[in-house]
């Protein structure tokens, strides 16, 4: 059976970019488009050149190899030539091979927010993909707030959409501006669209204010769109665009799509699909999202026991895919509603050896039970499991023991006369009988003594050289004056892997120091580092 091929059109780096918090360097964003581009999609938009000093520079040369590389601007200003614009000009001197222009499609916009009458407003259509088409360019027309202009008056939503295609615009694209569109209307809309501009020319761009982004883009694609627009983990003003990571499985993964179309992803691509949308977090500075679609840390993980035996027996009893085809994995959690089936599973998955009619099963499930009611989470801790079911085995040794601690904060005049806040941590441990004590200065209690107890452990100190702090949580799990801590510490060292820990306790200072040290533990056994 001949499958139709649809084509994947990313915006992150320039609808993505007005994420609230999100800013692309000229790195960042040369990155960017590398990724998507080993992915697999068809089109990388990358930007507006001559909006700003970035974005003329990225497109001083194409940026990708496979993908069409795409500038993006407006169609040209009522009342002057093609020529004479310079914003139509400045996108047609750009070094991409595509360009997509945003038209208004919604009447009301016409003349209220460009203030020309509607068929000047049509005309700048036609003259703007002429003139893209006379330079080579493969066209395309997003048009601006279509649905909400199709409702209002579809005479002339469907005209702008006419007007685009009759000049030359390869794709003609429906732009759900504000994301107030169901996909029972999109569906709708789409296919009387397709009675006058054909399918293989059709394109949605659905934006997410409903959470209706990615079911808008797949209806579309139903009723005959054969483009489909979105961004890298669903960035985008307001609410964010059609995530691709959760698109690009679906269309690939499930019949309804699969057995009827096909896109530029290969199965390779898809599944190095989590690791890149981590990635792609990782680089704006952003955590990820643990509960995405596919993609998520969670998107695979059961927690109660029941499920548990079920998935161990037929994994599609509660995953409607294969974790591993898009790269993630299954998660069973060890917690107070887990059972043997989970711990083993977690078990084997953090590398712990044991067999399953071992005793000590028994007592170290009892003991994360009651760890869990005192407020510890090891789902979100995987190096404390890991150290707490190995103490449990008699498998850690003792590298280091801490006789004490102390946290001073105090306030100081500086030099200029100002005021500033310092803590100072001393800690005293011994290793192999030695005692060992060391102070630290920090710009808080924490930083304070992570660098007391990290200055000096003896001849285990050329193993942590490369271990540094890069994530801090703090969550109050009951009020009041007695409120108990939990913290959670991400660590990392120089071979790359990333590790969490936690403590607990009515002290945050104690409790981050709980995790400190467990980070510490972690890093030794990891790097074999001798026993005492």
């Amino acid at each position: 059976m001949n499958r139709e091929r649809l084509y994947l059109f990313d915006t992150t780096l320039r609808d993505g970019a007005q994420t609230a918090g999100v800013d692309f360097t000229l790195d960042d964003k040369i990155a960017v488009a590398q990724m998507l581009d080993r992915l697999g999609v068809d089109y990388v938009e990358g930007g507006y050149p001559g909006a700003n000093p970035t974005d003329t520079e990225f497109f001083a040369r194409p940026r990708t190899e496979k993908a069409t590389f795409t500038a993006f601007g407006m169609t040209k200003r009522a009342g002057r030539s093609a020529a004479n614009d310079p914003g139509l000009q400045g996108v047609l001197q750009a070094q991409a091979g595509a360009c997509c222009f945003v038209a208004k499609s919604w009447d009301f916009h016409v003349t209220n927010a460009l203030g020309v009458t509607l068929e000047e407003n049509l005309e700048s259509i036609r003259e703007t993909v002429a003139a893209s088409v006379a330079a080579g360019r493969e066209t395309m027309v997003d048009c601006e707030h279509f649905f909400d202009g199709y409702k209002a008056n579809p005479d002339y939503a469907l005209a702008c959409a006419r007007a685009a295609r009759d000049a030359g615009a390869r794709w003609v694209v429906l732009c759900d501006t504000n994301g107030g569109t169901t996909p029972e209307e999109v569906a709708d809309i789409v296919g009387r669209v397709a009675e006058v501009v054909p399918g293989k020319n059709l394109g949605v761009h659905a934006h997410d204010d409903m959470g209706l982004a990615v079911a808008n883009s797949l209806a579309a694609v139903k009723a005959g769109a054969r483009q489909i627009q979105g961004a890298l983990n669903g960035l985008g003003e307001r609410c964010g665009n059609a995530n691709l990571t959760t698109l690009i499985p679906t269309l690939k993964l499930k019949p309804d799509f699969s057995d009827r179309f096909e896109v530029g992803v290969s199965d390779e691509a898809l599944a190095g699909l989590s690791s890149l949308s981590r990635a792609f977090d990782e680089l704006i500075n952003r955590p990820s999202n643990r509960y995405a679609p596919y993609v998520g840390a969670n998107a695979f993980a059961t927690k109660a026991g029941i499920h548990a035996s079920a998935i161990l027996k037929d994994p599609r009893t509660y995953e409607h895919i294969a974790p591993d085809s898009v790269g993630n994995h299954r998660r069973l959690l060890v917690s107070d509603q887990g059972g043997k089936s989970n711990l083993l599973s977690e078990l084997a998955r953090v590398g712990v050896e044991v067999d399953k009619s071992d005793p000590r099963l028994d007592r170290l499930l009892a003991e994360v039970k009651a760890r869990e009611a005192q407020g510890y989470a090891y789902e979100g801790a995987e190096a404390s499991f890991a150290l707490l079911a190995k103490r449990a085995l008699g498998r850690v040794p003792d590298f280091f023991t801490v006789e004490s601690f102390r946290v001073m904060v105090s306030r100081r005049r500086d030099p200029l006369g100002g005021q500033i806040t310092v803590s100072e941590a001393v800690v005293k441990v011994t290793v192999d009988g030695e005692p060992l004590i060391t102070a630290a200065e920090g710009i808080g209690p924490v930083n304070a003594l992570d660098l007391a107890l990290r200055k000096d452990l003896g001849r285990y100190q050329p193993f942590i050289a490369q271990l540094r702090l890069t994530d801090y949580k703090v969550r109050i799990l009951n009020g009041g004056t007695d409120a108990i801590t939990r913290v959670l510490i991400e660590s990392t060292d120089g071979d790359g892997e990333v590790w969490t820990t936690v403590g607990v306790s009515p002290n945050v200072v104690d409790a981050s120091f709980e995790a400190l040290t467990d980070s510490l533990t972690y890093k030794l056994l990891k790097a074999n580092a001798p026993a005492p």
